[in-house]
C-alpha cells in the first residue's frame, strides 16, 4: 500500500506540473517578411526556453516571401514544444505562404468563415498554374468519349516550373509528416486551389475547427501530439497564456522591410550624399543620407531584390547630375531619367502580395528626383562659381589709398583696413593704387594709372 500512494502521489505532481506549464501565444499578421519570420522563430526559441507546453500562432496572411515562409516552418519543425498554428479570427485567411505553415504545424486549427489555399509559387513570368501538367488532344477515331494521346505541354518559363515543383514536393513532405491531405495540398499548389474550414476539415487538411483561443485550448487538452523531441500530452485546461507581441527590433524590422520605406530610405541617402558631396561642410545631409542609405541597405538584403535594378537607380542619378555638370542638351538627363524609372520597376523582384513598389511612389519619388537634381543641385553649383569675396584670393585688383609719402614700402588703406604695401615706384600721399598680389602681410601694389 505504501508503495502505491507514493506512485499516486508522484502521478499527481506529475499532472500538477504539466498542467502548469505555459502556453505562448504568437500573432502573425499581414505579409510573411523577414520581420515576421524574425518574430516568430524568435518566440519559438523563448516558448522552448520557458518550457511552454503549447505555442499558439494566430495566422492572417494573404502570403509572402518563400524564404520567411521556410524560416518559420524550420523553427515550427524543430521546436521541442507542439505548435498549433490557429487561422484566426473569422474572416481571416491562410493563403499562399500561410498554407505551408499550416501544414507545417503540428495542429492545425481553423475559426470559422476562415479560409486557406492558393498556395501557387509566384514570380515574375511564372507560367499559369497547371503549365506543366500533359494536356490532352481531342478525342480520335475510339470515339467521342475516349481523348486522345497525351502531350506535353511545352513551358515558357522554366524557372517557374522548377518553383512549382519544388512547392509540390515541399508541401506534399509537410502533409505526410502530419498525416494530412497530401493530394489537396498538391491541388493548391498546383491548381491555386482554396477551401473554407468546413471543408478544410472534411477533407482532412486541418484537424479542428475553433471559435476562439479559449475552445483551441479545451479542444486539444489531452491531445497527444509527436514532434520533433518526443510524444507531448497537452493539458491545457486552465494554463497559463504567455502572450508574446512583437518588439522594438521586430516593429523596427516591418518598418523597414517595406519595399517602399527601404526605396525611399534609399532616395534620401542619395540626396543626402548628394548635396554633401557637392556643397561640403554642411554635415547634416550627409549625416542623414549616410545613415538612411545603410537601412536602405539592410532592408534590401532582407528583400528579393534585383541587382540590375538598383544599379539602374544609382546609374540615373549619376546621369542626372553629369547633366548639371556637363550640360548635354537634355541627352544625359534623359537617359538618367529612364534609367531610374527602369532601375524602380525592377528593384523588388517578385509579384508577392505587398511587395511591390506602387507606381504611384515610382512616379512621385521620379519627379521628386528630377526637381532635386535641377534645383538642389543646381543651386549648389552655381554658389561654387561664385566670384570669391573674402581671403587673399579676393585682394588682387583691390584698389587702395596711399596714407604717406613712400619710396618703395609705406602704408595704404585698402577695403577699409590699414596695410603695409610695397610699390618699385615712389609714391604719394592719397595716390590710388591697385593691389596686384599679396605676399604674406604686405601688399605689393601699384599705381593706377592716371594718378
Amino acid at each position: 500500500m505504501p508503495i502505491r500512494l507514493i506512485l499516486l502521489l508522484l502521478l499527481a505532481l506529475s499532472a500538477g506540473s504539466v498542467q502548469a506549464r505555459p502556453v505562448v501565444v504568437l500573432t502573425v499578421q499581414g505579409a510573411i517578411s523577414p520581420a515576421s519570420a524574425d518574430y516568430a522563430v524568435r518566440g519559438l526559441r523563448h516558448a522552448a526556453e520557458a518550457d511552454a507546453q503549447l505555442v499558439v500562432l494566430k495566422l492572417d496572411t494573404p502570403g509572402g516571401l518563400d524564404d520567411s515562409m521556410r524560416d518559420i516552418n524550420r523553427a515550427i519543425l524543430a521546436s521541442p514544444a507542439p505548435v498549433a498554428v490557429f487561422v484566426s479570427p473569422q474572416g481571416a485567411r491562410a493563403a499562399s505562404a500561410g498554407t505551408y505553415i499550416l501544414y507545417a504545424s503540428h495542429i492545425a486549427v481553423m475559426a470559422p468563415a476562415t479560409h486557406l489555399g492558393a498556395a501557387t509559387p509566384v514570380t515574375i513570368g511564372a507560367p499559369p498554374p497547371g503549365r506543366d501538367r500533359p494536356v490532352r488532344e481531342p478525342a480520335g477515331e475510339k470515339g467521342e468519349d475516349e481523348p486522345g494521346p497525351a502531350r506535353a505541354a511545352t513551358p515558357e518559363d522554366a524557372r517557374g516550373l522548377k518553383q512549382i515543383h519544388d512547392a509540390s514536393a515541399y508541401i506534399r513532405g509537410l502533409a505526410q509528416l502530419r498525416g494530412r491531405n497530401a493530394e489537396w495540398a498538391e491541388r493548391a499548389v498546383r491548381e491555386a486551389a482554396s477551401l473554407p474550414a468546413e471543408q478544410a476539415l472534411e477533407e482532412k487538411v486541418i484537424d479542428l475547427i475553433a471559435a476562439d483561443l479559449n475552445d483551441l485550448l479545451a479542444r486539444v487538452d489531452g491531445r497527444t501530439v509527436q514532434t520533433a523531441h518526443g510524444t507531448v500530452t497537452l493539458a491545457t485546461k486552465g494554463a497559463t497564456l504567455i502572450v508574446k507581441a512583437p518588439d522594438w527590433r521586430s516593429r523596427l524590422l516591418a518598418v523597414i522591410g517595406n519595399p517602399s520605406v527601404a526605396y525611399i530610405l534609399l532616395l534620401i541617402g542619395l540626396y543626402g550624399l548628394i548635396i554633401e558631396f557637392t556643397n561640403p561642410g554642411l554635415g547634416v545631409p550627409g549625416v542623414v543620407g549616410g545613415v538612411s542609405l545603410l537601412l536602405a541597405l539592410f532592408a534590401l538584403n532582407l528583400l528579393p531584390v534585383n541587382y540590375a535594378g538598383l544599379a539602374l537607380i544609382l546609374l540615373g542619378a549619376a546621369l542626372m547630375v553629369a547633366e548639371i555638370f556637363a550640360p548635354s542638351f537634355g541627352i544625359l538627363g534623359l537617359g538618367g531619367l529612364a534609367a531610374f524609372v527602369a532601375g524602380s520597376v525592377m528593384l523588388i523582384d517578385t509579384d508577392v502580395p505587398g511587395y511591390g513598389l506602387p507606381w504611384g511612389l515610382i512616379l512621385a519619388f521620379t519627379l521628386t528626383t528630377v526637381l532635386f537634381m535641377s534645383f538642389v543641385v543646381g543651386m549648389a553649383l552655381k554658389s561654387r562659381r561664385r566670384p570669391v569675396v573674402t581671403g587673399a584670393e579676393e585682394m588682387a585688383g583691390s584698389p587702395g589709398v596711399v596714407l604717406e609719402d613712400c619710396n618703395g614700402e609705406g602704408w595704404a588703406r585698402v577695403h577699409g583696413e590699414i596695410w603695409r604695401v610695397r610699390c618699385p615706384v615712389p609714391l604719394r600721399r592719397d595716390g590710388r593704387v591697385r593691389v596686384v598680389q599679396v605676399n604674406g602681410l604686405i601688399l605689393e601694389v601699384e599705381p593706377i594709372e592716371g594718378e
